[in-house]
């Protein structure tokens, strides 16, 4: 944040500072993830009045930041200051009208994620980190106790997911018990992780049976969010267009890129039908897994040194990754990979890349050689890790909170198309991938509308799935099972793409000659995530 230029300007980075550490007060977790380490030990209460608790806070910041005149406010504290009454709308909406809470415990996924930049990032040495972790464990029983009495209208697939992650997470506490002798952690301290850990799984297999003997028989509420209130969520989150006008974008654009994918099967082998060209390009993987994790890596440093030197991005000054496997507990819910934010506050901010082994052999199929390529360049570079840790470095505390799949999924999966363009692993299997993952984005769209409009069920969207992308079915199914509990977010690939690259072509024409494609990019991702709407204001003169 600037220095403050007037009196309102002050004010307001009062009114920040404050809401910056009641949310965090709220949510220790997310201090842990941002690098504010007084809070790591601890964990976000689980009961019903937290929900009350946090919707009040909510409503607070609105009341506050009303209050506010934005014309009275420098050009980035107006922008702030509007994209924090963005957010409070939203989480209020998520909260008190699609109460997810409700329908699900989500209280070992809850936990697993709580442990896991504890364990995985190296901020002060293990020991220390194991004493917090163990302070996180004493506190789980009690948190799954809570949080059940949330679950006022189970949803069966819900309740089954959570189900999967109850019984997943055990193997992840034994994974961390392994790391600390391995890395000869202290016996004492290590006796005290093993105790608390056996404390959780006593607490999960009470929860397990919890889930199974008493959620699921009455577990028969709906997860759609219906068409109302879709179109409310649609509308709160400022995309610049209504489900109908989504929906065609997506549907359009599986038109055109499966012909285009189609166009390429014969530069591929001109004697294979479709279904062999796509064998031909899922069957050219590695023989193991390990293999295939260090060809993303090596994919991933491929990808950073064309950015470099084809200047169409600026990695920050520090700028680190690690590629790891996908905890156990997470596995049902990341069929391929994802990506784990770096933390602004940590000394050294280090990005977490996770690939999921295959759960099949037919799966390893999903790690061929030109999905590595293409998912280096979405999860890495310039994808999130790139935007995500150019985002940090912006001085803003509001936008630390700014989610806005549209940006961050959308600029990731702009930058897939975008690097292609720019000659990155440009041959024809290259972009065979490209178009099959546009697919899926577009796909992905017509799903979360459709879904979530009741227009078609899982099974339906499975079928949808595996016959528009080739996915290998359990792939698909661990995809729909996600639709289900995050409406409106698989559309922001595709249509985040599509008003970035909307927004690109406006900045392109208004600039003419002196248009420069790396510092639109560097204008766009140092501005710290925001929607595409708000970022909007980044190229405007005045800023507002």
């Amino acid at each position: 944040m600037t220095i403050a230029e007037t009196d309102v300007d002050a004010r307001f980075d009062r009114t920040i500072d404050r809401w910056f550490r009641d949310q965090l007060a709220l949510n220790p977790e997310a201090a842990t993830y941002l690098g504010i380490h007084d809070h790591d030990g601890d964990l976000s209460s689980g009961s019903p009045e937290a929900i009350d608790e946090e919707v009040a806070f909510h409503r607070r910041a609105i009341e506050e930041l009303t209050a506010l005149d934005p014309s009275e406010l420098s050009a980035d504290r107006a922008l702030d200051r509007d994209l924090a009454l963005h957010q409070a709308r939203l989480a209020i909406h998520w909260e008190t009208e699609y109460r997810p809470w409700s329908g699900a415990s989500h209280g070992a996924e809850h936990i697993g994620e709580a442990l896991f930049p504890l364990f995985t990032r190296d901020f002060a040495p293990l020991d220390q980190r194991i004493e917090r972790i163990i302070e996180r464990l004493h506190a789980a029983p009690g948190y799954l106790s809570d949080v059940r009495h949330r679950v006022t209208a189970p949803v069966r697939l819900w309740t089954e997911i959570d189900l999967e992650s109850t019984e997943h997470l055990p193997g992840f506490l034994d994974t961390i018990i392994a790391a600390a002798r391995a890395e000869a952690v202290d016996d004492r301290l290590t006796s005290r992780l093993v105790e608390a850990s056996n404390e959780v799984k006593a607490g999960l297999e009470a929860h397990a049976h919890w889930l199974r003997d008493d959620v699921l028989p009455r577990a028969d509420a709906d997860w759609k969010a219906g068409p109302e209130r879709f179109e409310e969520m649609i509308r709160l989150r400022e995309l610049e267009a209504d489900g109908d006008e989504i929906l065609a974008v997506g549907e359009e654009l599986l038109v055109s890129e499966k012909r285009a994918r189609d166009d390429l099967a014969s530069q591929i082998d001109p004697t294979a039908s479709l279904a062999e060209v796509a064998d031909i390009v899922k069957n050219d993987h590695a023989a193991t897994f390990a293999e295939a994790l260090g060809e993303y890596r090596e994919s991933m440093d491929r990808a950073r040194a064309f950015v470099v030197e084809h200047g169409l991005a600026t990695p920050p000054e520090e700028d680190h990754l690690n590629v790891i496997e996908t905890p156990d507990f997470v596995r049902h819910l990341v069929p391929f990979a994802a990506y784990y934010d770096p933390a602004k506050f940590d000394r050294t901010p280090v990005g977490t890349y996770i690939v999921t082994p295959p759960s099949s052999p037919e799966m390893m199929r999903e790690h061929n050689r030109s999905s590595i390529s293409n998912t280096s360049v979405h999860e890495a570079y310039p994808g999130h890790h790139l935007q995500l840790s150019a985002a940090i470095t912006n001085p803003s505390l509001v936008r630390l909170f700014s989610g806005a799949p549209e940006f961050s999924e959308g600029w990731a999966f702009y930058c897939e198309r975008m690097m292609k363009e720019a000659g990155f692993d440009d041959t024809p299997m290259g972009w065979y991938i490209v178009h099959t993952d546009a697919i899926w984005r577009a796909t992905r769209i017509i799903l979360d509308v459709q879904l979530h409009r009741g227009v078609i069920g899982v099974d339906e969207a499975v079928e949808r799935m595996v016959a528009e992308t080739g996915f290998e079915r359990p792939a698909a199914i661990a995809e729909v099972k996600r639709y289900t509990s995050t409406p409106t977010y698989q559309l922001s690939y595709l249509y985040g793409r599509h008003m970035i690259e909307k927004l690109r072509d406006e900045v392109r024409a208004r600039e003419g000659a002196d248009f420069d494609l790396r510092r639109f990019h560097d204008t766009l991702i140092y501005g710290g995530t925001m929607p595409v709407s708000y970022a909007r204001r980044l190229f405007e003169p005045s800023g507002r």
